[in-house]
């Protein structure tokens, strides 16, 4: 991302700006986006995850989505070292990152997951737990070794989330961030791809929104009503990139309204490059059309902060790199309202204070390398 000394002087006064989610003040426009890491053995995050997170509130960043956290239900999860949100062990590690980075002056909430039919039988951390989805199907549409929901499996995955919020608020996180994004589970129950069910969670782009509904009214029941509640949801899906879930502002309306009717009080819209438009004939992105549509505030994600080398893997996908302008226009015309920086943040714990502190000559730029450690 291209950094002038002219922009990083604009940066500091936009991207210090506070911001409200319900009954969150988040102290500026910068969020860390979730990234999984896989460094909580038992699903407990330790010393190090704590660390972690501190360190890039300390820095600067305003608000911080955690990793994705297994909600408990035995079929959430494929790996037993991705943390869970749930367990006396394991709700008292997540209590400790809570403290740590409130302490440097951040908030935080975590992002609350299931994979669905991502999981294969025999993945940890509940070995002989199925697979389940609305209908059975794999993200490429081909029948995978678990199987299609029942009533019953559609209660029990409403009331973890709910058990997991109301977690949440107990041990002392801002808010929560529903995960609905990605091809994991209530990203099959949106998209008519993986959504084949003739009851009344399958068919339009409302009745496939049902149950990701259900699940907010639950949440938003278990909660105080000014705790914060994030929905992250995207057109894309892992192994399907060029997905969508709408064709039409108004086929996104009809997804959207629903969540937002429900309890929603900001959506987190990730898509691969920010600065893309969505729909033809207008500019804005997806995090700018979900806020026309629902009012609500968003969060806008994708390469923000990525350098020209770490997106030239990705030639011919679109408009070339945008520097920081660009994304600072966008939030002057309130198209969005916060920034979530992934890779970028991931690279270099120092990135918001770097930004905002005009020093972009010392940003780092991404190494995969980086995956390997919680630096």
């Amino acid at each position: 991302m291209t950094i002038t000394a002219s922009s990083a002087s604009r940066a500091a006064e936009i991207l210090s700006r506070p911001v409200a989610l319900n009954g969150l003040t988040v102290p500026n426009r910068i969020a860390m986006a979730p990234m999984t890491r896989s460094f909580s053995p038992g699903g407990i995050p330790g010393e190090d995850v704590r660390g972690y997170y501190a360190r890039r509130a300390a820095a600067g960043v305003g608000l911080i989505v955690t990793e994705g956290t297994y909600i408990g239900h035995a079929s959430a999860g494929q790996s037993d070292r991705i943390p869970r949100f749930h367990g006396e062990e394991q709700l008292a590690g997540w209590a400790k990152v809570a403290e740590a980075v409130h302490a440097e002056g951040g908030t935080i909430v975590p992002q609350l997951w299931h994979i669905g039919m991502v999981r294969k039988q025999g993945d940890p951390p509940f070995a002989d737990a199925p697979a389940v989805g609305p209908s059975g199907l794999r993200l490429d549409g081909t029948e995978g070794t678990g199987r299609a929901m029942t009533r019953q499996d559609l209660d029990d995955v409403i009331a973890s989330f709910a058990e997991a919020a109301a977690a949440a608020e107990r041990i002392g996180f801002d808010g929560v961030e529903l995960h609905g994004a990605h091809g994991y589970l209530l990203d099959q129950f949106l998209w008519e791809g993986t959504n084949r069910r003739t009851d009344g969670y399958g068919g339009d782009p409302v009745a496939r929104t049902r149950f990701a509904a259900e699940i907010v009214a639950a949440v938003r029941a278990a909660v105080s009503p000014a705790f914060p509640v994030l929905f992250r949801y995207s057109q894309w899906k892992q192994e399907a990139y060029q997905a969508r879930l709408a064709e039409t502002p108004a086929e996104l309306e009809a997804i959207l309204a629903p969540l937002a009717a429900a309890g929603v009080d900001a959506f987190h819209a990730s898509t691969r490059r920010y600065w893309l438009p969505e729909f033809e004939g207008s500019d804005l992105n997806l995090a700018g059309w979900t806020k026309k549509l629902t009012g609500r505030p968003t969060i806008t994600v994708g390469s923000v902060g990525l350098d020209g080398d770490f997106l030239g893997a990705f030639a011919g996908e679109g408009a070339p790199l945008q520097g920081l302008d660009n994304l600072l226009d966008r939030l002057e015309r309130d198209e969005f309202d916060l920034v979530a920086v992934g890779r970028a943040l991931l690279q270099d714990p120092e990135w918001a204070a770097k930004v905002l502190g005009g020093r972009a000559d010392e940003l780092k730029p991404y190494d995969a390398a980086a995956l390997q450690t919680l630096s």
